[in-house]
């Protein structure tokens, strides 16, 4: 049952992902990060049990990770270094002013997964303005190594896994798992971009694509996939420190947005920065 409500939430999961994805070249795609960013905020705020002197930074970082995700859209990118101190001259004085009611060791630990987490999701927002033309493709880019690397593992594990990869952490996963996960993400690079190639034309997508650039894909997949491993087992660590099971449960069968996107948290990033590096200097 517990495999068939997995299934079931993928399916509507993969129907939800490409209604957003219709809106891509709209400001609803920067919303959506915006409420799935502040969601997986909360679950953490929840996780680590934040004292109430906390609410004040929460509410105010709803207001920031609104600017940084529209900052594109507003045109107002070259000030979100200074919107990011003024928060963060905010969260001090919340902190002055609730010293007694307010952990900061709790506090730096959310301010720690929650920059990871804002990094995450603006990266996709990144993309888009960055990379108008080739942006979708990207983003499916970046949850084809993530979410092709975690199925791919799961079942390499299932059927040859035998030594374990962090006993302590996540005691399911296993070295063979590791392998399988790798080869699922390159193969889903591989795809994802023969895809992009065949619906543009394979002159006009990422200014041309070879065999060159597929060897660049090929190796992108590999990093991935490794740090894919490494997010879920940041977030399994978290979760054991904090004695709880799942961050949430908004995808039943899956957990809550960090269940789902921890393997995503330092995807992102490194593929948003490797696609400029490799296909648009």
């Amino acid at each position: 049952m517990h495999l068939k409500t997995r299934l079931i939430t993928a399916a509507v999961g993969l129907v939800v992902l490409a209604v957003v994805m219709g809106f891509f070249h709209t400001p609803i795609f920067e919303l959506v990060l915006c409420g799935i960013t502040l969601i997986a905020l909360g679950e953490i705020y929840k996780a680590l049990q934040l004292e109430s002197g906390a609410k004040m930074i929460f509410a105010g970082a709803v207001p920031y990770v609104a600017a940084v995700m529209f900052s594109g859209v507003l045109g107002i990118e070259p000030f979100v270094w200074l919107i990011t101190f003024a928060f963060v001259l905010y969260m001090v004085i919340c902190l002055v002013r609730h010293s007694q009611t307010l952990n900061f060791t709790k506090l730096c630990g959310w301010v720690l997964f929650g920059g990871i987490i804002l990094l995450c999701f603006y990266s996709f927002a990144w993309m888009k303005q960055m990379m108008p033309k080739d942006g979708l493709y990207i983003v499916f880019l970046v949850l084809g190594f993530a979410w092709g690397g975690d199925s791919a593992a799961y079942f390499a594990g299932r059927f040859f896994g035998k030594h374990k990869l962090a006993p302590v952490v996540s005691p399911n996963k296993t070295i063979e798992g590791a392998v399988g996960g790798v080869i699922g993400s390159v193969i889903m690079g591989v795809l994802i971009t023969m895809a992009h190639g065949a619906i543009n034309g394979g002159d006009q997508a990422l200014g041309g694509i070879t065999t060159t650039h597929y060897w660049i894909i090929a190796v992108l997949g590999v990093i991935s996939s490794l740090l894919g491993i490494l997010g879920d087992l940041f977030a399994s660590a978290v979760k054991r420190q904090c004695g709880i099971k799942d961050y949430g449960y908004i995808f039943p069968g899956h957990g809550g947005i960090m269940d789902r996107f921890d393997s995503v948290l330092f995807i992102s990033p490194c593929v948003a920065l490797g696609i400029v590096l490799a296909f648009y200097q």
